[in-house]
């Protein structure tokens, strides 16, 4: 009975750990395989254990180009769709106005919106508009899709916020934009960073919209994995998905630890 007793008060850290190892594993596997020294063209079976990718990282031509591309749109991305998400998500959490409801719907379309549509869609309107194929159109692109994820992330964070604060600065003499500055913004201030790591990583990951929206030249980085996997991924791209794997952990951590200190002095 004892043991059944321990289970039962353990079994959800339990299930937790498990889903969470379960859910690391082609991570780990990644990583792993970015130290391989693979024999022919794909990195499939371990070979022996070597350096080499790591130190020559843009060993495979273009392979830094298409990463460079898709930093610099998941980065403009990011911050343009951050920006006007957290606008957006302001007004829909903090004021009635007409057609406010059609407008939560609207926000919910591009996250529903099957990729493939929403590609085509885009392209179809660039045409339309004499937009180029190319890396305007695809940072267009991703801005829109983006958009939605940030409004309903900063949203949530909105939503919980305490209007008393507000009118607390207010009754002690702060302007509009003091109270905004000094007591909204850093309020919401979690729910807008997680916003835009959102856009970013979606940005950063996205093949289908931008393979619709691409050119020749604008070849990112999830297209030029795509298109190494038909000749063999080089070892390269393990590499350069590690070092995004432990950037991602570094930033959770970081703000895991601010979090914490700053609940600890509050």
């Amino acid at each position: 009975m004892a043991v059944l007793a321990w289970v039962r008060r353990h079994l959800l850290a339990f299930v937790a750990i498990v889903v969470l190892l379960y859910l690391l594993i082609p991570n780990v596997v990644v990583a792993v395989f970015s130290f391989n020294d693979p024999v022919g063209k794909f990195n499939y079976n371990w070979s022996r254990f070597s350096t080499d990718a790591w130190t020559n990282p843009c060993g495979s031509p273009g392979i830094c180009e298409s990463l460079g591309l898709s930093l610099r749109i998941g980065l403009t991305a990011s911050v343009i769709a951050t920006i006007l998400g957290t606008m957006v998500a302001l007004a829909l959490g903090r004021y009635r106005f007409k057609g406010r409801s059609a407008t939560n719907l609207l926000i919910f379309v591009p996250m529903a919106t099957p990729e493939v549509v929403m590609g085509s869609s885009l392209l179809t309107l660039f045409l339309m508009l004499g937009v180029p194929q190319g890396g305007r159109a695809i940072l267009i692109a991703h801005i829109m899709f983006c958009l939605s994820f940030v409004v309903v992330a900063v949203k949530a964070r909105v939503s919980t916020l305490d209007p008393q604060l507000e009118e607390a600065a207010a009754d002690l003499g702060a302007s509009a934009t003091q109270t905004f500055l000094r007591v909204t913004l850093p309020l919401a201030a979690p729910g807008i960073a997680a916003g835009g790591l959102l856009a970013f990583s979606l940005s950063f990951d996205d093949y289908i919209i931008t393979n619709f929206n691409a050119s020749p030249s604008s070849i990112t980085f999830p297209m030029f994995v795509w298109g190494a996997s038909q000749r063999g991924v080089p070892v390269q791209v393990n590499v350069i998905g590690t070092v995004m794997l432990f950037l991602a952990l570094a930033i959770v951590v970081a703000a895991q630890l601010l979090g914490a200190r700053r609940r600890k002095g509050a």
